[in-house]
């Protein structure tokens, strides 16, 4: 699972960088460029928000497999029908968008079963936490650096053809090396099949988030953080490196210092973390890794400076996801993780496709740094949640009632989530 992880997570990395690339290079618009972004996050909120109860009934395994297979086609028809001359700016609209419907259950399929490999493994929540975090650093780290080394050489075709040739690989590891592992298997049920059982299961998944204030205060935050993100992924890097930085190498070199430096970080909490207060650490790492490099961006035309924010922003950031990965294991139980983590996924990616196509409207309209700096200074506002609402000291003790490995059934207690920051 793990090796599995790691490439179809450097996959998404060449997506990450040949994507937007491709789309300015072949519209020479940032409006253009977002709006692609806006295509490829909308169906993965739309396909997170509806996938728990199906996940839970096809299969975690096989919807894992699945998934990659169907991402891996859709990349490798981008840059085919462009050699041929068949691709309209609407066909890759609708090409990304059906990676992004595909992609969130796999992701999410993968994500659920660590706490059942964890246990086959013999080692803690939160070291398998870390490790899968740490792995998935590791490949965003070597996909953003050999997608900007490829883009510079042979070209962003080139590039996303790679990236559907790791998706494959990835759903041959998971139909080959996951097996005999119950939780992996669907989930049958003496309930038959039906719209109105479906519904009460999606229902279930729902609730369960709205009854905690923790679970829902992550929520929210990731969701305004990770819409931010997106901007600056999708639209802002690429439009600083295209302008001031000498093209994609650039967006490499940043994002695989970030990556280099966010798997020490989860290297780092997978050795320590348990003696850290889970607060303290996430609001530190979120100050450091949210705002700095859009003003560092802002204020600078050199690469260098963007670099050294990337080191000490990677390395706070390291630390996010097995801190809330860790929470959500320890307090959701089995019967209803997919189900949970969907919601919370769908919740945490919400304000993506808004990201990415408003960055790309805000740069047409009112320039490149006014908007680095009104984002910077919004991404700083939210990352001080943390250290404001009580409802976040919940982070550092264990759920009333609960274990590390959770309960048999659901508690109407406080829950938590994992969103990707």
């Amino acid at each position: 699972m793990l090796a599995a992880n790691a490439i179809s997570t450097s996959g998404s990395a060449l997506t990450l960088i040949g994507v937007p690339w491709f789309a300015l290079q072949t519209t020479g618009s940032p409006g253009k460029a977002g709006l692609v972004a806006f295509c490829a996050t909308l169906p993965v909120v739309v396909s997170a928000i509806v996938g728990g109860p199906v996940i839970d009934r096809i299969g975690r395994r096989r919807v894992s497999v699945a998934s990659d297979l169907v991402c891996a086609l859709a990349m490798a028809a981008i840059p085919l029908l462009h050699h041929t001359g068949r691709l309209e700016f609407w066909g890759l609209c609708a090409l990304m968008g059906v990676a992004g419907l595909c992609h969130a259950p796999g992701q999410t399929a993968r994500h659920v079963l660590v706490p059942d490999l964890a246990e086959r493994a013999g080692t803690t929540l939160a070291r398998a936490a870390s490790l899968f975090d740490a792995v998935s650093r590791g490949a965003r780290m070597a996909g953003a650096a050999l997608a900007g080394v490829l883009i510079a050489l042979v070209g962003a075709e080139t590039v996303l053809l790679l990236d559907a040739a790791t998706f494959g690989l990835s759903a041959l590891l998971v139909l080959g090396g996951v097996r005999g592992v119950k939780a992996a298997e669907p989930q049958r049920s003496a309930v038959p099949v039906s719209p109105a059982r479906y519904r009460a299961e999606l229902r279930e998944g729902y609730a369960f988030v709205l009854g905690s204030r923790l679970l829902l205060g992550i929520t929210l935050m990731v969701m305004v953080t990770n819409g931010l993100s997106q901007g600056w992924s999708a639209v802002l890097l690429p439009v600083h490196a295209q302008r001031n930085l000498g093209g994609a190498a650039a967006i490499g070199l940043v994002s695989a210092v970030w990556g280099g430096c966010a798997l020490l970080g989860a290297l780092l909490y997978a050795a320590l973390g348990d003696r850290c207060r889970r607060r303290t650490v996430f609001t530190v790492a979120f100050l450091l890794s949210g705002a700095p490099p859009f003003v560092t961006a802002a204020a600078t035309e050199s690469v260098w400076p963007l670099v050294v924010t990337a080191a000490v922003g990677g390395l706070g950031s390291g630390t996010l996801n097995p801190i809330l990965t860790t929470v959500l294991y320890e307090r959701i139980p089995d019967a209803l993780r997919s189900r949970v983590a969907g919601v919370t996924t769908a919740g945490a990616l919400l304000a993506m496709p808004l990201g990415g196509v408003g960055a790309g409207f805000l740069v047409e309209r009112a320039g490149l740094v006014p908007t680095l700096l009104a984002i910077g200074v919004l991404y700083f506002l939210t990352t001080l949640t943390p250290a404001l609402f009580p409802s976040w000291r919940e982070m550092d003790g264990p759920a009333p009632g609960l274990s590390s490995s959770g309960p048999s059934s659901p508690v109407p207690e406080r829950a938590a989530t994992t969103p990707r920051p």
